[in-house]
């Protein structure tokens, strides 16, 4: 095995221009982890955030940007599974997914399901897990609620349309043009909301009878919060996720006592481990065999060579695409 790998690297805060390649010595796997010989990796919003100097890899994480990928274990740290050598997987990571080797923590490898390409596996990790444990988990969506999703055209918003449909939920997406509210609705969305032209409060209180809905996935935030307030139903619950327009808001907070609502809202890569594998064993018996099935399937909208990360990332922050962006 080789010595050095290629890896894409933060030459300092910045615009896309500063992602560059590089080489490094080739990672060694620790107590419990294994080395990944990586195919593909996603492209999500925090490696911006992270690019933009915003966003710092946590203690122990690599430098190196990406938070999802998908190869070939070909090394194991000790105490991981021997029988994991060789093996095909996808894995949510920390950090150090832009490389051509990336370590991940064995509980946190899942099979690549059948019928998906090492492309489309690579599209999985970080929208599955944060779909999982912010709908499903903290805001548990039952079958038969009504779910508001922001951002539908996002890898996010693409993965959780399909994923809450393939639950027995019915969806309400937004998106920021008549496109991208048709693209919702072609995956599942039941309605659609353009707001570019409409208000989505208003909208959803059309939609619902004014009874409002039970979940609410939002990654947009600042105004976007106290309107989504307006948009819950009695025991409503209000999952934040990112903040594209500000993490701060003044809000009223007497229909959060009279309806009882709960706000609350997650990171994913700073979760301790032990939780990660929760959720891992959770999305391997409930969103693999969905995905198995045809009712749940990656989106891709793009994918570029490794050393054109940046041109990727330009993609991203143009806001034209729908689903994931993926490097090679």
């Amino acid at each position: 095995m080789t010595e050095t790998m290629t890896v894409i690297e933060i030459s300092q805060p910045g615009g896309p221009e500063a992602l560059v390649p590089a080489q490094r010595p080739l990672p060694v796997p620790g107590p419990g982890q294994v080395l990944i010989r990586v195919e593909a990796a996603g492209i999500n919003r925090p490696d911006v955030i992270q690019r933009q100097g915003l966003y710092p890899a946590p203690p122990g994480a690599s430098d190196i940007p990406g938070l999802e990928v998908a190869g070939t274990i070909e090394g194991l740290g000790e105490g991981s599974d021997p029988a994991l050598l060789g093996q095909k997987v996808c894995a949510l990571v920390t950090g150090g997914g832009y490389a051509s080797f990336c370590l991940a923590e064995a509980p946190l490898c899942l099979p690549i399901p059948q019928g998906l390409s090492i492309k489309e596996a690579a599209a999985l990790p970080e929208t599955v897990f944060t779909v999982w444990h912010n709908v499903f988990e903290r805001g548990g969506l039952k079958p038969c609620e009504t779910l508001l999703i922001h951002g539908g055209t996002s890898g996010i918003g693409t993965m959780a349309i399909q994923m809450a449909k393939a639950h027995g939920a019915l969806v309400i997406a937004t998106a920021r043009s008549a496109e991208k509210a048709a693209a919702c609705l072609k995956l599942g969305a039941n309605h659609a909301i353009d707001t570019s032209s409409l208000d989505f409060a208003e909208e959803v209180a059309g939609l619902t009878g004014r009874k409002g809905v039970n979940v609410i996935l939002d990654m947009v935030g600042g105004d976007y919060i106290a309107r989504n307030i307006k948009c819950l139903a009695t025991e409503g619950r209000l999952v934040s996720i990112a903040f594209q327009k500000g993490s701060t808001a003044e809000i009223n907070f007497m229909p959060v006592m009279l309806k009882r609502l709960t706000l609350t809202g997650s990171t994913l890569r700073i979760q301790p481990l032990a939780d990660k594998a929760r959720m891992a064993k959770g999305i391997l018996e409930t969103v693999w065999p969905w995905i198995e099935a045809g009712k749940v399937k990656p989106l891709i909208h793009a994918s570029f060579p490794l050393a054109q990360a940046s041109e990727a990332h330009r993609m991203l922050e143009a806001n034209t695409h729908t689903g994931k962006i993926i490097l090679i």
